[in-house]
């Protein structure tokens, strides 16, 4: 078994790649804890009705959702090249489960938003087919041919 070194430009690379790695890491956790204090706040937000809030959560919140995925696509290949390395360091596989977590939690705020917001479109639904026009038979007034001028004077 050959014991193999490594040259001080390959170690410098792993470091490079392992460093790299580590703070795309800790980026994307900072975007998972800022996208799940927007949709705890969006709860909020849909508990009040309030579209204009909604909507502006929406927007932040699809912000959120291609910063994420522009981070993961550079995450996944410095994965592949960390694993190639077979560089051993604790921290990374703590990022990674720690992001997991975010991630799960994440996902179950906005499974619990979508319930909240369905139950309101529900709700919103049910009062607007309760609601009755009153002027629903009633004929308009300008489709009435009583009361309308049918010759007119024009004095010079």
């Amino acid at each position: 078994m050959a014991d193999k070194t490594l040259s001080k430009s390959e170690i410098e690379e792993r470091v490079a790649i392992l460093n790299r790695l580590r703070q795309l890491l800790l980026q994307q956790r900072q975007k998972f804890q800022e996208y799940l204090t927007v949709l705890e706040k969006q709860e909020l937000v849909i508990q009040k009705e309030d579209t204009e809030g909604l909507l502006a959560h929406t927007e932040l919140e699809q912000k959120i959702l291609t910063n994420i995925n522009t981070l993961q696509k550079v995450i996944t290949p410095l994965e592949v090249m960390y694993r190639s390395t077979a560089h051993k360091d604790d921290e990374i596989p703590l990022l990674k489960a720690d992001l997991l977590q975010l991630q799960q939690e994440v996902l179950e705020q906005n499974m619990k938003n979508r319930q909240i917001l369905k139950s309101h479109m529900t709700n919103i639904r049910t009062r607007l087919a309760q609601f009755k026009n009153p002027y629903k038979n009633s004929r308009s007034v300008y489709s009435t041919d009583s009361h309308t001028a049918s010759i007119i004077s024009v004095e010079l």
